[in-house]
């Protein structure tokens, strides 16, 4: 867990204008730590176990929610890292330097009587409750896609189906249309033959064909026939 923001703080190990410890560059005397990013390191390996979400959380977009649901309570004597956090984004030394917005926190640290390990370790805890809440969202959202995934592969079969049987069902209806003409075509063609010999019939007795044949306008009238043809006397 070694993130940039562990940098920010510097052990009294780190800090040259801290006072030197007892056996400091003497020789013989036992290592001591090489940088403040090796003390944090230590500090976050101290938060040996992953946090637990013990219950759901309430509202992901609220961290206190996570965290109230990972069981990280505020410290007892109130400075976590949060509270450091807005220490260091007070109007009075937010726009001072680096070094000295770290000093003053550790003044205020130490007139409260907190060890900065305390903070680091609330921070480490924190940090590990929002990357296993992450994990877990992660985790939730796959599942979820696999989930929907399958759910719409399966609705995609049924719409083939579906599709391939509404097809079925307009060529089946388009075939009938098909089988109907051309039984209709069949039918007239017949009936133009059968009104052409009605028409031959009726033509030597009438002086204007009566017969509608194929050749008549569509729909008109059929004309009155004139009266039948007698023997004039003479």
């Amino acid at each position: 867990m070694n993130k940039k923001w562990y940098n920010y703080f510097v052990s009294v190990e780190g800090d040259p204008n801290a006072p030197q410890s007892p056996g400091r560059d003497v020789p013989g005397a036992p290592p001591q730590p090489s940088s403040a990013a090796q003390s944090v390191a230590e500090i976050a390996r101290s938060v040996a176990v992953e946090p637990k979400f013990t219950t759901p959380v309430a509202d992901p977009n609220t961290f206190e929610d996570i965290y109230k649901a990972a069981e990280i309570p505020v410290p007892p004597h109130g400075y976590s890292i949060m509270k450091i956090s807005e220490m260091l984004q007070s109007e009075h030394i937010r726009s001072m330097p680096a070094d000295v917005k770290r000093s003053s926190v550790l003044v205020a640290l130490d007139a409260a009587g907190v060890d900065i390990k305390d903070v680091i370790q609330d921070a480490v805890r924190r940090d590990r409750a929002l990357d296993v809440y992450e994990n877990v969202q992660q985790k939730a959202i796959e599942d979820l896609e696999a989930r929907k995934t399958k759910e719409n592969s399966q609705i995609q079969t049924e719409l083939d189906r579906m599709i391939a049987e509404q097809r079925a069902r307009i060529q089946k209806n388009n075939d009938e249309i098909t089988r109907e003409k051309e039984r209709f075509f069949g039918w007239r063609l017949k009936k133009q033959q059968e009104e052409k010999k009605i028409s031959d019939a009726v033509s030597y007795f009438a002086t204007e064909n009566p017969i509608t044949t194929s050749s008549s306008s569509s729909g008109s009238a059929k004309p009155v026939p004139d009266a039948p043809k007698t023997a004039q006397r003479s």
